[in-house]
């Protein structure tokens, strides 16, 4: 069963340390799959993260060969073919939660994918804001594969957002595995690392923005998520509204002392 407290998982690890938020699948054996218990707990903990005033970034990461292999072929698959409809629906609506949460937490997330991200694994990938793969890894929108289309779990969402509509059709019509250096060719990456630095890499940079204007960073989070519906003019005036309250903050003003003193500004978040 789930843990009643977010911030102390059963079926996944999680830290915390210096700002930074640390999760780690820890089903290596299964290449980290998914099982309805471990949904669970990432909705809830994404979902808390909103409030909680001592995480500034996170990274997401998998223990062993892989990232997250997707839903697992027994806990999940297996029990879903037995479901009925509204079963299926409520199960559907869980993992959508997953991915929305990520994307609303007000924090950002990297995933360091230290091996392979599939199916699931894949879109959770896509629902971080930066992503680290390691050479010779791989992501795969396996859904065509076993009879489903590539929209699942905001994928037909993201997806093109970041890689265009043509390339993500591709990739989500075939199903094929798209190689690390492809990824960031086509900008589904944000670097390509040796697979022991991979971690090291996306935590480095997770206290980096956790160090930085985290207040701000949260309104880049939602600005970028809530303009891709949005006209420009609409876009315009939403910005506009955005950095007032940001230039109305303690963090502006921090910027400016700072730079008068001609030293490093230590921001707050405020």
């Amino acid at each position: 069963m789930p843990s009643t407290d977010p911030f102390a998982p059963k079926s996944f690890r999680y830290v915390e340390e210096s700002g930074v938020a640390a999760i780690t699948f820890t089903r290596p054996d299964t290449l980290n799959s998914l099982t309805f218990e471990v949904y669970a707990e990432l909705r809830d903990l994404f979902a808390a993260m909103r409030t909680r005033e001592s995480v500034k970034a996170i990274t997401i990461t998998g223990e062993g060969k892989g990232f997250c292999s997707g839903g697992n072929v027994h806990d999940i698959i297996g029990k879903l073919v037995a479901m009925d409809r509204k079963g299926v629906l409520d199960f559907a609506r869980m993992t959508g939660a997953v991915v929305e949460n990520i994307r609303r937490c007000g924090r950002p997330v990297i995933a360091a994918l230290n091996g392979t991200a599939a199916g699931a694994g894949a879109v959770i990938a896509i629902a971080c804001d930066l992503r680290v793969i390691a050479e010779g890894a791989k992501i795969a929108f396996l859904f065509p594969r076993v009879g489903l289309c590539g929209a699942d779990m905001g994928a037909a969402y993201l997806l093109p957002r970041i890689v265009g509509q043509g390339r993500a059709s591709e990739i989500l019509l075939f199903g094929d595995p798209v190689p690390a250096a492809r990824a960031l060719e086509i900008g589904l990456v944000n670097a390509v690392v040796p697979a022991d630095k991979v971690v090291a890499h996306a935590a480095d940079w997770a206290k980096r923005l956790a160090t930085g204007p985290t207040l701000a960073h949260s309104f880049t989070k939602e600005m970028l998520l809530r303009e891709g519906d949005l006209g420009f003019s609409d876009s315009v005036e939403a910005e506009a509204q955005a950095q007032t309250i940001l230039m109305c903050a303690n963090d502006f003003k921090t910027a400016y002392e700072a730079f008068v003193a001609k030293r490093e500004p230590v921001f707050k978040g405020n």
